[in-house]
């Protein structure tokens, strides 16, 4: 009897331990799973505000002296239209027309001209005038870093100015004789040249960079009319040259006249008396 009971107790005791055993094992599976969740989570996390800095982060640094321009070419529904709309963006966005031609031929009605934009407004122009396009043939951009050539124009110009100052402070407190004097006159002469060359220079990159230039081709095709060889006139039209002709005739005829009456009277005088010795046989 006693040894039923041990061997109930013993087998109860197993049951017991393998239950415990089970929960044990279950729990730590369960914490696996929960940390290796918050894991991926910040990671994610962590993708998405690299994301959103590189984004605010990406713009031209501000040191950088960059010319920016652009050749396009649009195919349009009605060149007209599509150029005033272009005019209202560039009014829209500080620049202006800078030049412009217009062709009309047998094949096409064609408009080119150049669009000067302030540069910080470049993207934006270029993205609302492509709206106006049917048809894009091309859009080429270019950009010229010129920070070193400004940098270096910039730097050449405070010297030669300090260089000036100095040859007109020995012109006024060091020049005695008069070709110290004239010595002193020739090198700022000198000098000034070579600032006006660097002033001119620096205005000229200045104003590159300041203002882009957009080279903008739009045109529409037409219908093919073949020219006539000959035209032939209409009845109206042909009087109207008629009685043009017959008043110019009439001009003509009394200009003549007026510009010949010393002729014309001689001849009534020589007429005249030739009719009274005629008329005294």
């Amino acid at each position: 009897m006693k040894t039923k009971v041990t061997k109930r107790l013993l087998k109860f005791s197993i049951l017991l331990i393998g239950f415990g055993y089970i929960s044990s094992c279950g729990n730590q599976s369960y914490q696996e799973n929960a940390v290796a969740e918050s894991v991926d989570i910040s990671k994610d996390f962590e993708v998405v505000s690299n994301t959103n800095t590189s984004d605010t982060t990406s713009s031209q640094p501000a040191h950088l002296k960059i010319i920016k321009s652009a050749q396009v070419r649009y195919k349009v529904k009605h060149v007209k239209k599509a150029t005033g709309l272009i005019k209202q963006i560039a009014h829209k966005y500080e620049g202006y027309i800078s030049d412009m031609r217009f062709e009309n031929n047998l094949h096409s009605l064609e408009n080119r001209f150049t669009l000067k934009i302030p540069q910080a407004y470049f993207d934006n122009v270029m993205d609302s005038i492509v709206k106006v396009a049917d048809f894009v043939d091309y859009e080429n951009i270019t950009t010229k870093d010129v920070t070193e050539e400004f940098i270096d124009v910039k730097t050449r110009l405070k010297t030669k100015l300090e260089v000036k100052n100095r040859y007109e402070t020995v012109l006024r407190e060091k020049a005695k004789t008069v070709e110290d004097i004239l010595a002193a006159e020739g090198k700022l002469q000198v000098i000034q040249e070579e600032i006006e060359v660097s002033q001119g220079r620096l205005k000229y990159l200045t104003n590159k960079i300041s203002y882009s230039t957009i080279q903008i081709d739009l045109y529409e095709t037409v219908n093919y009319k073949e020219e006539p060889n000959a035209y032939e006139k209409s009845f109206w039209s042909r009087g109207k040259e008629g009685i043009i002709f017959g008043w110019h005739f009439v001009e003509n005829t009394i200009l003549a006249i007026v510009y010949i009456w010393p002729i014309l009277l001689v001849g009534i005088v020589i007429f005249v008396l030739y009719k009274q010795r005629r008329a005294k046989k």
